[in-house]
C-alpha cells in the first residue's frame, strides 16, 4: 500500500467534519475553566485541521499527503503574512470573523500548532483508510 493513495473522499462526511471542527475551534477560545495548555493551543491546531478538511472537501480525489502539504503551505503562508502589518490589512484583522482567518500577528509557535493539527488530520484519514482497506479487503 502507497503512503499516498487517491481516495475519494465523501464530501457529505467532510462538510459535517468541518461543522464539527469548527464549532471545536470556537468553543476553544470562548470557553473558561480549560487548562491553559489547551487554551493556548488548541484554537490554532483546530484552524489548521480546519484548513486540511476544507482542501480534502475541495478536491475529493487528491491524495491525503497532497492536501496536507497544500493546506500546510496555506496555514504557513497565512501565518507569514501577518508580518505585513500595513495600516488598512490591521483594521481589517479588528474584525473577528477576518481576525479569525488570517490572525493579527505573527507567532512562531503556531507553525508548530498547525503542523500538529495537519498532521493529525493526514494521521487519521490514512489510519481510516488502511482500516477500510483491510476490513473490506477481498
Amino acid at each position: 500500500m502507497s503512503i499516498a493513495p487517491n481516495y475519494r473522499r465523501h464530501r457529505v462526511l467532510y462538510a459535517v467534519l468541518i461543522l464539527i471542527v469548527l464549532v471545536l475551534g470556537l468553543a476553544s477560545r470562548k470557553l473558561t475553566g480549560l487548562p491553559p495548555w489547551i487554551s493556548l493551543n488548541a484554537g490554532d491546531s483546530l484552524w489548521a485541521l480546519l484548513v486540511f478538511l476544507l482542501f480534502g472537501w475541495l478536491s475529493p480525489h487528491s491524495s491525503s499527503v497532497k492536501i496536507a502539504a497544500w493546506a500546510l503551505i496555506f496555514a504557513f503562508a497565512i501565518e507569514f503574512s501577518q508580518l505585513y502589518q500595513a495600516d488598512w490589512i490591521n483594521q481589517l484583522r479588528q474584525h473577528t470573523l477576518v481576525a479569525l482567518v488570517i490572525g493579527r500577528g505573527f507567532v512562531a509557535w503556531d507553525l508548530l500548532r498547525y503542523s500538529v493539527g495537519i498532521g493529525f488530520g493526514l494521521v487519521v484519514e490514512l489510519a481510516f483508510h488502511h482500516w477500510r482497506d483491510q476490513r473490506f479487503k477481498p
